[in-house]
């Protein structure tokens, strides 16, 4: 005859797990955090098993209080997990019924680990979407600001990292806050397919018991019920695609920290770092280092590992649930703690920044980043784009034989290498002039600039608003 366990598992069993497959079996201690996840839907089951009948008012209630202090003891730090808890669900239920006696074990029925663990990871993910939003927009707000404040002030622009044309720094800016915004969008589409409960689904077939999931997916904030039992405690196509665009996120990022790795450079000289958000050197003196901008674009490589490895842990498993699964918190957790801990450092450094505007305006015309003013401007004459790029190539290499710059070509130099270069050519060969020319829907002309910024601040807010509507379960 088996012995009593406090195992969730194991009264077929003639012995216990060996000392290796229990070390291997227990979930790691950073998956406790999910305690007060699957308290929440332990809650909602509870009142679900009182509805079935198998708790009457008084045994629900007094699951509930035992459940909220479970959660408050928990929180304070006057309850831990033992060795022997398996699971975030062996360590409740273990609790529970040392409060509670023999009530503490009806609360099993009609549910399995299986649509618990999937539970518990979805409101995880669903809240920490919001605190990801949060700390997003915060790091958004301070590109905005900064922008706000460089509106007039004029950089050159690049492609392949060679100077192309000048622009204004603030639509620069601007091109990473965009990026960001679409990683929320992201978020907020993925958050439409994940608001699904998995409860009630029991351990693949669904429960003969929780028959009425629609209420408990209301109570912990759901839009309803998974279709399919099956597909509920099997399918973690929307962890995947949440350590996507947490990865994507982290691209993202990473784009903005090499920036600023070179803008902060002797060579650029566009930024100074606040000291607050730099660090130095062991043996160099001198030394200002952008630390933040390059811990941020290393991480950015563990964000990525993250998705490849569930992906590949997803790939070849057989419908309906595997242990396999239990690798998918390991990625999550890890994701979400890199983007919580980046993501601040980061908002801080680039509100912080000191932007050299004087030393942006002197680069922004070298390299004849005005080439294109002079092709432009033959084209609006009438000559074919084709030729008008080929007049303008030649006037740049004369350009370079005589070591001036464009607008310095005499009348007769112009005319030396095409005709149609008339002395007029020279009134578009002024930054101001080229940054005015821009002046289409996305373009860096600031009037578009300062429109753009306030259709960015209006969607920032719509996010905000997102994130703080939330009805759903938050630590």
């Amino acid at each position: 005859m088996s012995q009593p366990t406090d195992r969730l598992w194991g009264a077929r069993f003639k012995s216990g797990p060996s000392a290796a497959l229990a070390a291997l079996s227990r979930c790691p201690e950073r998956y406790f955090r999910l305690t007060p996840y699957d308290l929440a839907g332990s809650r909602a089951h509870a009142r679900e098993l009182q509805r079935a009948g198998l708790l009457d008012e008084s045994e629900t209630l007094r699951t509930l209080e035992a459940l909220d202090r479970i959660g408050e003891d928990f929180a304070a730090g006057r309850l831990h997990p033992t060795l022997d808890d398996e699971d975030v669900h062996t360590f409740i239920e273990r609790v529970l019924t040392e409060r509670l006696g023999a009530l503490g074990g009806k609360l099993r029925a009609g549910r399995s680990r299986n649509d618990q663990t999937a539970n518990d990871l979805r409101l995880f993910l669903r809240d920490h979407a919001r605190t990801i939003t949060t700390e997003v927009l915060g790091l958004q707000q301070a590109l905005v600001d900064q922008a706000e404040q460089h509106i007039e002030s004029i950089c050159p622009g690049f492609t392949h990292l060679q100077q192309a044309q000048p622009i204004v720094f603030a639509h620069h800016l601007l091109a990473h806050a965009q990026s960001m915004l679409r990683d929320v969008q992201r978020l907020v589409d993925w958050d439409a397919r994940t608001a699904l409960s998995p409860l009630g689904a029991a351990a693949m077939a669904g429960s003969a018991i929780a028959r009425q999931p629609e209420h408990s997916a209301k109570e912990m904030g759901y839009a309803g019920p998974c279709e399919n039992s099956i597909d509920a405690v099997a399918s973690r196509d929307h962890v995947a695609e949440f350590l996507f665009v947490a990865g994507m996120l982290g691209v993202n990022i990473s784009r903005l920290s090499e920036e600023f790795c070179l803008w902060s450079s002797r060579q650029f000289r566009w930024v100074q770092l606040d000291d607050a958000y730099a660090t130095g050197s062991s043996i160099m003196p001198q030394k200002k280092n952008p630390d933040i901008a390059e811990l941020a674009r290393g991480k950015a490589g563990r964000l990525i590992g993250n998705l490849t490895g569930l992906m590949s842990t997803l790939k070849s498993l057989p419908l309906s649930y595997n242990r396999d699964l239990s690798e998918d918190k390991h990625s999550v957790l890890d994701s979400v703690d890199t983007l919580l801990l980046v993501l601040p450092a980061m908002a801080g450094m680039v509100a912080t920044m000191k932007v050299q505007v004087e030393e942006l305006r002197r680069q922004a015309p070298m390299g004849f980043t005005l080439a294109t003013e002079v092709a432009d401007w033959l084209a609006t004459r009438g000559v074919p784009f084709k030729e008008a790029h080929e007049i303008t190539g030649a006037l740049v290499q004369a350009c370079e034989k005589h070591e001036i710059e464009l607008w310095e070509a005499s009348p007769a130099l112009l005319a030396d290498v095409d005709t149609r270069l008339t002395p007029q050519v020279r009134e578009c060969l002024t930054l101001e002039a080229a940054i005015a020319a821009r002046n289409g829907w996305g373009g860096t002309a600031p009037e578009r600039v300062r429109e753009q910024i306030g259709r960015l601040k209006t969607a920032l807010a719509v996010q905000q608003e997102w994130a703080q509507s939330y009805t759903g379960f938050r630590i």
